[in-house]
């Protein structure tokens, strides 16, 4: 892996986006069931909002409001990780499903990682 592809990894704005995008990729091809409805709507909410906080983090006006919005940020990765556990999927997006769950765990450790610093 190059150096370019290797900091575009731990590029956190670039990564919660396409975090966002492919949570809204799988979503397209799950089965339409009431309860994949009803919770993937839970887990597009919840994904868009790791990428939205973390933009806000970034305009935080102090140190307390940014620590905030990271522990914010980081519940929603957690969220995130719920909903996606809960959706009904076919075989053959199961490891879809699993790469983002592992995605949306990483995020949290990283979150998680900068409250701690910051504390």
């Amino acid at each position: 892996m190059s150096d370019r592809e290797n900091s575009k990894l731990y590029d956190l704005e670039d990564r919660t986006a396409l975090f966002a995008k492919q949570s809204r990729a799988l979503v397209k091809e799950l089965p339409r069931t009431i309860g994949n409805i009803e919770d993937a709507k839970q887990f597009i909410r919840a994904s868009a909002s790791v990428r939205a906080n973390y933009i806000e983090a970034n305009d935080a006006i102090g140190k307390k409001d940014f620590v905030m919005k990271v522990k914010i940020y980081r519940r929603e990765a957690k969220e995130s990780g719920y909903w996606l556990g809960l959706l009904d999927l076919d075989n053959n997006l199961e490891p879809e499903r699993q790469r983002l769950a592992a995605e949306a765990k990483e995020l949290m450790k990283i979150f998680g990682a900068i409250v701690r610093k910051c504390e």
